[in-house]
């Protein structure tokens, strides 16, 4: 670690991570530059030891007997395991020992026991939904019945609270693993197997005798890495350990004050990278007592909807604007074309599977080769851009709370929502989103502001009026109020009358529950997220937003006299002067004005490139951004928030503009 963090009052210590790349490096004993392969090479030696170490524990281990003295924080004697896990397996009597004839120092097999450790310790979770499940079979997997369920659930830990969609993800892979074997899986372990083990150095379980980072005093966005690595694939001597220096240029998300924790290494396409772990000091959030509150409801099209309420002395919640939108059509449309050619790729690649018979010789092999290559391809796009997707909400998001200076974000919590019953096509689109992965994105976001992320239950956010609690009218569209539909709301309580749009009416259903039971919030004891578990019905009866009265002007604006000539707009500063007379051929200045005219211009340099600023589409989606250099932001668009100041961040995530 590098530095001692100090905290303020109302401070509290947060662990992040960032992405580094590590490009070259320096041999200490001999003085030798090495270049990125290079470094490379001499990382994944080391890491392939580590690796043969972690699959010889792990897989002696893989049972449910020393995964259950693990997992109970207890050794032989009654004495608490310690919380490193290297410690643990240690107190446990759980050795590795390299391969013969190799040299290794005990902070590499410190290394390979912190892996084995954690793989064994997270399998803990997954052994008890399992031996649940198994325990309390249903008479239909397809369909539980409601006593069914009550069974299960009580016979998994936790499992009053635990989404429905874990219970039935753990059936199907059973109902998997029957109709290979015949048999239903004895537990876990049999069901999954010895994990795969992954190249990595975890150096956090090392000290300074194997590894030290020490931040540059005057560039912070400089550290400089120091570990001993092999100098051959299997060194016999300790001489055969020389210790490499690594400079690393840091993130800009990495504050200048954070305290640097020694990184995880990792291979990747022949390239090293470094989980740079740091923890620097960020105001502290608090679950009760707010008055400001963000609503965010999710969507489909329009992925994300999101308003502030306010909730004030006198227990009237208002809204704080009409709130805004994050729509995500035409990358989500990118996903659903991504998906489907994966899809065919996967398919063409079993079916080259089924013919060459694992025959490597077959004249087909180099067919499925590549088909397999460009599997892999696919789903790095596909990740890529769940990945752009998922920051580019949360950091529109989180703007919004800053906006409208919220002190808690309320997220409906839809971990239970399955894809069913709405056709094949829409079921899809439903169970490709990835919210999963912006609400961690969000919470990360919102850490650094010191503002709360609170899960609520979604039971009737969207089919109850968020002013009067009356079952609401869905229509197509509000000039069509009698036509049945899904996207309009109207209220048919006289007195109300309230109508809009449903994704707008659910973000302030959403609010007005969390700020009604803010008492109710919680920590999840796996997770440390914060939720609210349940809705409590006389608590429910106050989540109404009152409705804003609109003052409008008493003054006299009929037209008494001509309207007065507005003179022309000036051209700008750089055109005051007239441009020369255009040449007849293609070649010489541009003409008069702010764009050649001979062309018709593409719709990215009609407006603004962040997602954050773009107006909303006139036309429909036409997936054409990248080939006009448009890209990501030409298929995203959100409502800018409004902000009064521009505040400041450590996060480069998303644009504040």
């Amino acid at each position: 670690m590098s530095g001692k963090l100090r905290l303020g009052e109302g401070e509290t210590a947060r662990t992040a991570c960032a992405r580094a790349l590590l490009r070259t490096g320096v041999d200490e004993a001999t003085g030798e530059v090495l270049s990125a392969a290079v470094l490379a090479q001499r990382v994944g030696w080391c890491a392939d030891l580590v690796a043969g170490m972690v699959g010889v524990l792990v897989g002696a281990h893989w049972n449910t007997a020393d995964v259950g003295v693990l997992a109970s924080g207890q050794d032989a004697g009654g004495r608490r395991l310690p919380s490193h896990a290297w410690m643990a397996l240690r107190r446990l009597g759980w050795t590795a020992t390299p391969p013969g004839g190799v040299r290794v120092n005990d902070r590499v097999v410190r290394m390979a026991q912190e892996q084995a450790g954690r793989a064994l310790r997270s399998v803990a979770w997954r052994a008890e939904v399992t031996a649940g499940v198994l325990a309390t079979w249903p008479a239909d997997p397809r369909k539980r019945t409601p006593a069914e369920w009550d069974h299960v659930r009580a016979s998994i830990p936790g499992g009053q609270h635990l989404p429905s969609s874990v219970i039935k993800g753990r059936t199907r892979q059973a109902v998997t693993f029957a109709k290979v074997s015949g048999r239903l899986p004895v537990d876990v372990f049999e069901l999954e197997g010895v994990p795969r083990i992954g190249r990595m150095l975890l150096l956090a379980a090392c000290d300074r005798q194997q590894a030290t980072i020490e931040r540059s005093d005057t560039d912070p966005a400089r550290a400089l890495l120091r570990l001993q690595l092999p100098s051959r694939p299997d060194p016999q001597t300790y001489r055969d350990w020389t210790w490499v220096e690594c400079p690393i240029r840091l993130p800009s998300t990495v504050p200048a004050s954070a305290v640097l924790h020694l990184p995880t290494l990792r291979l990747t396409h022949g390239t090293v990278r470094a989980d740079m772990a740091y923890t620097h000091a960020v105001p502290k959030a608090r679950a009760t007592g707010h008055s400001v509150a963000l609503g965010v409801d999710w969507g489909l099209n329009t992925l994300l909807s999101a308003g502030a309420l306010r909730l004030g002395q006198d227990g009237r919640i208002t809204a704080l604007g009409a709130g805004g939108q994050f729509r995500a059509a035409g990358i989500l449309a990118k996903q659903h074309r991504l998906r489907r050619h994966s899809e065919r790729l996967h398919a063409k690649a079993d079916h080259y599977q089924r013919l060459t018979g694992g025959d490597e010789r077959h004249h087909l092999a180099g067919k499925h080769a590549v088909i397999r290559d460009e599997i892999g391809h696919v789903s790095a796009r596909r990740a890529n851009l769940n990945d752009a997707l998922a920051w580019a909400a949360a950091r529109w998001t989180v703007d919004q709370a800053i906006a409208a200076r919220a002190s808690v974000i309320y997220l409906e919590d839809l971990r239970s929502l399955e894809a069913k019953g709405m056709g094949r096509t829409l079921n899809t689109r439903l169970s490709q989103q990835v919210r999963g992965k912006i609400t961690d994105r969000i919470r990360h976001l919102a850490a650094e502001h010191g503002i709360a992320v609170v899960t609520v239950p979604a039971h009737n956010t969207s089919k109850h009026c968020p002013q009067c609690l009356t079952p609401l009218q869905h229509r197509k569209a509000p000039d069509r109020p009698t036509t049945p539909g899904w996207k309009w709301a109207i209220c048919p309580n006289q007195s109300c009358r309230w109508q809009g749009d449903r994704d707008h009416g659910a973000w302030r259903r959403i609010a007005a529950r969390g700020l009604t039971h803010q008492a109710k919030t919680v920590i999840d004891r796996t997770t440390g997220a914060m939720v609210i578990r349940s809705v409590v019905d006389g608590l429910e009866a106050n989540a109404v937003v009152t409705p804003t009265i609109i003052k409008t002007s008493r003054r006299d604006r009929s037209k008494t006299s001509p309207t007065r000539h507005k003179p022309p707009r000036p051209a700008p500063r750089r055109r005051r002067a007239p441009s020369p007379t255009r040449p007849h051929g293609r070649a010489g200045k541009r003409p008069e004005g702010h764009a050649p005219t001979d062309r018709r211009l593409p719709r990215a340099a009609h407006r603004h490139q962040s997602v954050n600023t773009i107006s909303t589409p006139t036309a429909g989606h036409r997936p054409r951004g990248a080939a006009l250099g448009a890209g990501f932001h030409l298929h995203a668009h959100a409502t800018p928030p409004r902000w009064n100041t521009i505040p400041e961040t450590q996060s480069d995530s998303g644009s504040l503009s």
